[in-house]
């Protein structure tokens, strides 16, 4: 709701808004914002089919006691709420509809032109992924040295923010991206602090930060398609401490009146996960040897969000080949988690090109010209197929399986629907499946080529079948009836 109210003086430091919002004896509270020109608004995301009141209370006459109801209806087809944990180490939808998330990463796409944006829109229509990291801060790093076209803060004539205002034109476009996202079917990974800056974001004091913090989270928890990433390379930020990081998460967990995903990622240094306002761990690892531990000890989903990046930079960490970005794809799925992609692919035209401005969809979006979104889309598929459970790494100790497998079990959890199997660099010419009680289908899968092949005949025990005896190969066995 919008609301008229006092634009003198600092009604950001100075006004504060809130309404509680009931139904029959609910009752959810809710922080307004001002939104520049005199205006307020109150966003406010309803999980319930039936009649909400409201009522207003401020420290402002005009604001106060204002009182009003609406019917929240059903929700629309294709629309199943925001994300959630589910089954420990899994994730679903509101509606109980199982999520999987199979990410990219554009950092700061949001702050490139207007064109470039729409591009990336484009491009992620058509692209296999439904969770994107994204930060709210501009950034500065190697291949990112524009100046974006909007600033969260007021700056005077020689750059200095006041970090006691907010720009509602900068937030405003944001949340524009965030609902073009949701129109995708793509939930925003939304990194709130990192440290890649020149315009002094990384550095504000913890009352700024507070502030700042408090301001996104009335502006944007009520958007469904929203996750809260606290930092992207937190242990970069030299001037907070993983003590300031508690609190601004328990800010976060407080003032999100719906409860979205948390976590924060770490360049070096891992912040502990296991603290209970994390909601999910949020990996700069490849290391999926360690998964089985980090799923055991914090009792939740472990996302390898930084994996390094399919490329051809001179850097390290921005050259993997699309079959490598696609391999850590199934080797972190084949662990019971979740991995996000990233690309730095350069023109080779203008490589070597000092004075060129390069493109990089890892930070601006753009086109995507790597060969790895295929293949991970290829496995999207395979692993959605039934929607009705969540993928278990490995199979009892006692079947004494070598290679990397999961099972996909029906909702209930008692009954395998489907076996699939990821031989990795490994190439047997045959193979003894021991295979859980019941009769299977099998289908031979090559992920490179992006190609399923039926093998004749039903299976069940232990099933001794030809494989290609090249690796990089899977199989895949689907229950019968």
């Amino acid at each position: 709701m919008g609301l008229d109210g006092p634009a003198e003086g600092n009604p950001f430091v100075e006004v504060k808004l809130t309404a509680v919002f009931r139904l029959g004896t609910r009752e959810v509270v809710v922080d307004g914002f001002y939104d520049g020109g005199g205006k307020y608004k109150v966003r406010f995301m309803p999980d319930a089919v039936g009649t909400w009141s409201y009522r207003t209370s401020c420290n402002v006459k005009a604001l106060e006691g204002l009182e009003g109801s609406f019917a929240a209806t059903a929700a629309l087809a294709g629309s199943h709420g925001p994300v959630r944990v589910a089954n420990v180490h899994h994730f679903a939808y509101a509606d109980g509809t199982a999520f999987y998330p199979f990410g990219t990463t554009c950092y700061a796409w949001v702050h490139q032109s207007e064109a470039l944006q729409e591009q990336t829109l484009r491009t992620l229509k058509a692209a296999p992924f439904n969770k994107l990291r994204m930060c709210v801060f501009p950034k500065s790093y190697e291949y990112n040295h524009n100046e974006p076209p909007f600033y969260p803060f007021p700056r005077d004539a020689a750059g200095k923010s006041d970090f006691s205002r907010f720009n509602p034109e900068f937030f405003a476009h944001i949340e524009k991206r965030i609902g073009d996202l949701r129109e995708l079917g793509i939930e925003a990974d939304l990194i709130l602090f990192h440290p890649y800056d020149r315009w002094g974001y990384a550095t504000m004091t913890a009352e700024e930060d507070d502030r700042y913090l408090r301001y996104v989270l009335a502006r944007m928890s009520a958007y469904r398609n929203i996750w809260w990433s606290m930092a992207n390379e937190f242990d970069l930020m030299k001037a907070k401490t993983a003590g300031d990081f508690d609190r601004m998460f328990q800010t976060v967990e407080k003032q999100d009146p719906y409860g979205h995903l948390r976590s924060i990622h770490y360049s070096l240094v891992m912040y502990d996960n296991g603290h209970p306002w994390v909601t999910h761990g949020s990996m700069q690892s490849a290391k999926f040897e360690a998964a089985p531990t980090y799923l055991a000890d914090w009792k939740k989903p472990v996302m390898f969000d930084e994996v390094l990046y399919e490329g051809n930079l001179n850097r390290r960490w921005g050259n993997l080949s699309g079959d490598e970005m696609a391999r850590r794809f199934w080797l972190g799925v084949m662990a019971g988690c979740y991995v996000t992609h990233g690309e730095t692919m350069l023109d080779p035209d203008a490589a070597m090109d000092e004075n060129a401005t390069p493109t990089l969809w890892w930070s601006h979006g753009g086109v995507l010209r790597g060969t790895s979104p295929g293949q991970i889309g290829f496995l999207r598929k395979l692993v959605e197929e039934t929607g009705t459970g969540h993928v278990r790494p490995g199979l009892e100790a006692q079947e004494k399986a070598y290679y990397m497998n999961a099972r996909v079990y029906s909702r209930d959890g008692k009954d395998a629907e489907r076996v699939l199997y990821y031989f990795d660099d490994h190439q047997p010419i045959w193979y003894e499946f021991p295979l859980p009680k019941g009769t299977f289908t099998a289908e031979a899968i090559d992920p490179l080529a992006m190609t399923v092949s039926p093998v004749p005949g039903t299976f069940s025990g232990k099933a001794k079948i030809r494989l290609a005896g090249r690796p990089f190969r899977g199989m895949m066995f689907r229950a019968v009836g």
